[in-house]
């Protein structure tokens, strides 16, 4: 992982994204990978309490923090919580550096809080569009506010001059990685005038396979085939496909004058 601490004020999530690999670890409380990660929702209260007195430890090394790496912390349960904010708040305050990965619009409410964060240890925030292709974002983030809603709240970050960027992540073999839908994508991101930070490939593990197989086969019976000789018994796609996967997007990224995207793994 590029990042040494992470940080993730809810559990299960509300945007029932199918490929979340997030689904997974539902297991570790005897809870399933369907609908109960986007129906029932833990919620950390005292996160922003017991992360203070983390952060203000004489031995705390002020190390990145990662906020949101399993479940997103703005879906619309923040709203009312507001726990992700007192967390931003005090990793502020601490003098912490942080970035933030999520598909929720909301972030632009703290506005203020990233812009103290730039001003201060730093902050970076990764929007989730891994296409702006209608049928695929309805199919597969079916909880999401669209595509074209989070590349807007992204500029409005951008325009108050926090690092934000775009992530098209994942992209989702015989949904969102058609050449045509992949260059609506780097287009939407480029008119949107943020940049492109990186793309990768669906990776469906133990735990997230058992949900996205039978998905699979109720909504796109025809991809059930190609997705088993393409993933075989394995979580990752075939290497050769996601290379040109990869190429597909950096071609685009380059003609759009974005900046060449990286494959994360």
């Amino acid at each position: 992982m590029p990042f040494e601490w992470a940080l993730n004020p809810y559990r299960g999530c509300t945007h029932a994204c199918e490929y979340c690999y997030a689904r997974k670890y539902q297991r570790h409380l005897e809870l399933g990978a369907g609908d109960d990660f986007s129906s029932l929702i833990l919620v950390k209260r005292n996160l922003a309490e017991v992360l203070k007195k983390e952060v203000t430890r004489a031995s705390w090394s002020r190390e990145g923090v990662a906020v949101g790496t399993a479940t997103d912390p703005y879906q619309p349960i923040e709203g009312h919580y507001r726990i992700t904010r007192a967390a931003l708040e005090v990793l502020v305050d601490a003098d912490t550096p942080f970035s933030i990965v999520t598909k929720g619009p909301m972030i632009v409410r703290d506005a203020d809080v990233l812009a103290r964060a730039t001003a201060r240890a730093g902050s970076k925030v990764f929007f989730s569009v891994p296409t702006v292709d209608e049928r695929a974002w309805l199919a597969l983030e079916p909880g999401t506010a669209s595509p074209l809603q989070r590349l807007r709240a992204a500029r409005v970050l951008a325009d108050a001059g926090i690092d934000t960027a775009v992530l098209m992540m994942p992209l989702v073999p015989g949904l969102s990685t058609s050449r045509t839908s992949i260059e609506a994508t780097v287009r939407a991101i480029a008119d949107a005038g943020v940049r492109l930070a990186g793309t990768c490939i669906a990776r469906f593990e133990p735990g997230v396979r058992e949900h996205f197989f039978p998905f699979l086969e109720g909504a796109f019976p025809a991809l059930v085939d190609g997705y088993q000789r393409l993933y075989g018994a394995g979580s990752n796609a075939k290497r050769d496909y996601t290379a040109s996967v990869k190429a597909i997007v950096e071609d685009a990224a380059a003609r759009a004058g974005l900046r060449p995207a990286r494959a994360a793994s």
